[in-house]
Order: C-alpha cells, then sequence, then structure tokens
C-alpha cells in the first residue's frame, strides 16, 4: 500500500492550496446576528421545528454570556462583518468527485484527499464553506447498519436519534463561543454504529474553508452503542487569505456500554484562521473514548478535548501535539470528569514553540467523591526552541475521593547547542537536525496513530522546520 508520506505534496497546505480564489456561492447570510437571521438558516436547511427552537435559545444564550476572560487575540474577531453562512454551488452532497465544480474540487486534489479516501476510509464526508459537498461510504458499512450521514440529513431522516444526543454531550450553555455555535451551526457529520458492530477502517470528515471573512461552524456528532468499535478522523485546512477567517465547530461523543470511540485530528489550518473547536466525550460502564489532537496551523487555537467518565470502568486518554511557530498562539489541553468508580485517564500533551510562538496548555482532571479507585496521569513536555518563544502550563487538579490516585509531571526544555553540533558534524543541516530531534521528542506519540496519519504529521512537521531560517 502506498503510504500517506507519498501522497502529501512536498509544501504546506497553505502553500499548496495558494491564496483564496473566488468560489460561486448560491447563497451567503452576512452581517448582525439576529433572531431573523437564525431563522433564516433553519428555514434554509429545512429543519424541524425543534432544531430552529434550540438555535433561537442557543442564541439567547450567546447574548447573555460573557466572553471567557482568559480567551486572547478573538477581540479582533468582527462578528457582524463575517459571512455566517456560505453555500456553494453543490445542490445536494455528490459521490463522485468528478460531478463537483472545478474551482472546489481542485482544493481536495491538490491536497490528496482523493487518493486518501481510496486507499484508506470506508466512509469520508468532505465540507466546503458551511455544507458537505461531498459524502460517500463504502457498501459493507451500510451492511452492518452504520449511519453516516451529513448532519443536516441526519436531522431530517434520524429526529429522534439525533435529538436524543445532540448538545446533550456539549451544551450551548458551557460558554459564550459554544452558544454561537449551537446559533449557528451548518455542515458536519453524524456517525451511528449499531451494538456489536466493530468498524476498523477509518472514516473522516475533511472540513475547507475557502474565503477570507467567513465563519465556519460545523458540527459532529459520533453515537457508539454498546459493544461497538469506531475510528472517526477530523481534517482540517484552508488557503491563505487576505483578511481573517474564524472557525468555531462542536465535536460531541457519546460512548455506550463497552464501546470504543478513537478520535483523531489533523489540524492545519492557513495562518488567517482563528480556531475555536469545542470537544467532549461521555463513556458509559466499560466504554473507551482516545482523542489524538495534531494542531500545527492557525493563528491561534483554543481547543480542549475533554471526557466525562461517567460509568464504572470507563476510561479515556487524550494526546495533544501542538506547534506555535511564529508569532501565533496554541492554547490547548484536556480535560478529564470522573464520575464513577475504577475509571482510568491519562493526558499526554507535547508542546513545541519556535520563531517567537506561544504555547499554552489548560488542563483539568476532576474526581468528584464516589469515584473509588479512580485513576489519572497527566504529563506535559514543552520544547522550546529559541529565546523569543514561550511556552506555559496551567494544570488544575479537582480531587475530592480519597481513593483516588492523580499524578502530574511537566517538563520544559531546550534543544541543547551539543545535540546539533553533532548531528551537524555528521552532514545534516541546522534546519535537518532540528526536525530529527523535534520527530525523536514526539516519537512516543507518534507511535499512537494510526501509521499513514502518523506519517502526515510528520511530514507536515518536517516541512514547517525545512522553512526554518535558523534555531537558537
Amino acid at each position: 500500500m502506498e503510504s500517506a508520506r507519498s501522497l502529501l505534496p512536498e509544501r504546506l497546505p497553505e502553500e499548496i492550496l495558494g491564496y483564496a480564489s473566488p468560489t460561486r456561492a448560491k447563497i451567503e447570510f452576512r452581517g448582525r446576528i439576529s433572531r431573523s437571521l437564525i431563522e433564516e438558516i433553519s428555514r434554509v436547511k429545512k429543519e424541524p421545528d425543534w432544531m430552529r427552537r434550540l438555535r433561537l435559545r442557543a442564541l439567547e444564550l450567546f447574548e447573555k454570556l460573557p466572553t471567557p476572560n482568559w480567551v486572547l487575540g478573538v477581540e479582533e474577531i468582527d462578528l457582524d462583518e463575517l459571512a455566517h453562512y456560505v453555500k456553494p454551488e453543490v445542490d445536494q452532497p455528490v459521490e463522485s468527485w468528478e460531478e463537483l465544480p472545478k474551482e472546489i474540487r481542485e482544493y481536495y486534489e491538490k491536497l490528496g484527499i482523493p487518493e486518501l479516501e481510496a486507499k484508506l476510509l470506508s466512509g469520508l464526508s468532505v465540507q466546503f464553506e458551511s455544507e458537505t459537498v461531498y459524502h460517500k461510504v463504502k457498501e459493507f458499512l451500510e451492511r452492518k447498519g452504520v449511519i453516516m450521514l451529513p448532519m443536516e440529513e441526519a436531522v431530517r431522516r434520524y429526529p429522534d436519534l439525533v435529538k436524543k444526543y445532540f448538545t446533550r454531550v456539549f451544551p450551548p450553555s458551557d460558554h459564550k463561543f459554544a452558544a454561537l455555535h449551537v446559533a449557528l451551526w451548518s455542515g458536519g457529520a453524524f456517525v451511528y454504529v449499531p451494538k456489536g458492530v466493530k468498524i476498523y477502517e477509518p472514516v473522516e470528515a475533511f472540513f475547507l474553508i475557502g474565503r477570507s471573512l467567513e465563519a465556519q461552524f460545523e458540527h459532529t456528532l459520533v453515537v457508539a452503542d454498546e459493544g461497538s468499535y469506531i475510528h472517526f478522523i477530523e481534517g482540517c485546512s484552508a488557503p491563505m487569505f487576505k483578511g481573517y477567517s474564524f472557525h468555531d465547530g462542536m465535536v460531541e461523543i457519546y460512548a455506550h456500554k463497552n464501546s470504543v470511540v478513537k478520535f483523531t485530528t489533523i489540524q492545519n489550518w492557513s495562518r488567517n484562521v482563528i480556531n475555536f473547536n469545542n470537544k467532549r466525550g461521555i463513556a458509559e460502564e466499560g466504554a473507551r473514548i482516545d482523542w489524538i489532537e495534531g494542531s500545527i496551523g492557525s493563528k491561534i487555537t483554543y481547543t480542549y478535548p475533554s471526557t466525562i467518565l461517567r460509568g464504572r470502568g470507563a476510561s479515556s486518554s487524550s494526546i495533544v501535539v501542538q506547534l506555535a511557530k511564529g508569532p501565533y498562539i496554541k492554547d490547548s489541553g484536556s480535560k478529564m470528569i470522573h464520575l464513577a468508580p475504577d475509571t482510568r485517564s491519562r493526558i499526554v500533551n507535547k508542546s513545541i514553540s519556535v520563531d517567537g510562538g506561544v504555547n499554552i496548555y489548560r488542563g483539568l482532571v476532576r474526581v468528584v467523591r464516589g469515584a473509588k479507585r479512580a485513576r489519572s496521569h497527566v504529563e506535559c513536555q514543552s520544547l522550546i526552541l529559541d529565546d523569543r518563544s514561550i511556552a506555559y502550563t496551567y494544570p488544575h487538579n479537582q480531587v475530592d475521593e480519597p481513593t483516588a490516585q492523580v499524578t502530574h509531571e511537566a517538563t520544559t526544555g531546550r534543544i541543547g547547542e551539543d545535540q546539533l553540533f553533532y548531528l551537524q558534524q555528521r552532514g545534516l543541516t541546522e534546519q535537518e537536525a532540528t526536525s530529527l530531534l523535534v520527530m525523536g521528542f514526539l516519537e512516543d506519540v507518534m507511535a499512537d496513530l494510526p501509521f499513514e496519519y502518523a506519517s502526515v504529521l510528520r511530514r507536515v512537521i518536517e516541512i514547517e522546520f525545512a522553512r526554518l531560517g535558523g534555531v537558537g
């Protein structure tokens, strides 16, 4: 099988895609966020009344909730100037790449998405702007009863099933940007895996923002019934813009008894995107949720994969790799909430700061009284490559159960000149030596990634360091 490394072009996605070229929009809603705008989006999507009411309640919350005081950089967002909903000129999701308009198809071809789909995936949903434009699943998924649909279609076809879980894992009242998301959500994917069904070939949703001054609010909901298994991969990219764009997505996972959900994100937005991503899962008895987050691009990123361990013996891991290169901010971490006995969690956060980049880890481990014998371990490792870059670590542990064990370790280091000198004496350039040492720093994390996506993440990081003009 051809590896994903050979499918990845030799430049960063933002360089591959170039500056965003104009694409035609069938419908576009821009301007002040109001009740009439929300109702018009709901009408265009032909939503049931319960979804319209949910959007309007979220709008009320958005107007009342304060902006989180720990969020930096979002003050430059002027919501009144953004396009909140952009429907491309694709009437409905197609199942053939040739059916897409050329100017849209070329973006995905440059990124190698059709090749990755053919070789690795059992299902793929692709979103451009605010709507799903390509959607295809292999027949064996349908035979097993797996439901994988664009989110809007799932709302219409399976309203009772969707209503049972939608915003029940991550409610809009959580914070201001969660409320904004629920009021304006568009696109995303819905996946339901029936009881006892195990799907080992991954499914993927890929999201692309194609213009500046646009907001994208996709909503992904994964439900794994008892004893099932699913691996969901999320990819994100964007061309370069002359202005900024805003991403405010949401992922909800519900893992029923003894099920396993793996959720992998490879995020490589261009440097013009302000990225806010809300991710949370609920794990019932004996269930497991594993998060893997590779955060490479964007101007500013806020994301904290979180799991509520609600059933006895539930477990979760969260592995986050973040690279802040240049005058950019990566603010991320993980949250584990232990509500039941014999629950287990592990958080691994690895950050790399270079060229004045800022990395911030915010983590929470909460163990309530009665979650007997709960165990949690947190590892935070920061690598700083020059005197202009910064890394902060803000762990927060709340342990109310005396039988619980919660441990935390954090280290911050730099690549030593002696290490670079040693490798350069063996024929490597400074950039090659730095890249090799960085990959060694990430090696244990890469071992937990699917091979093909570890190759993609490794190659993107190598390309980033090939562009360095010097380190130290």
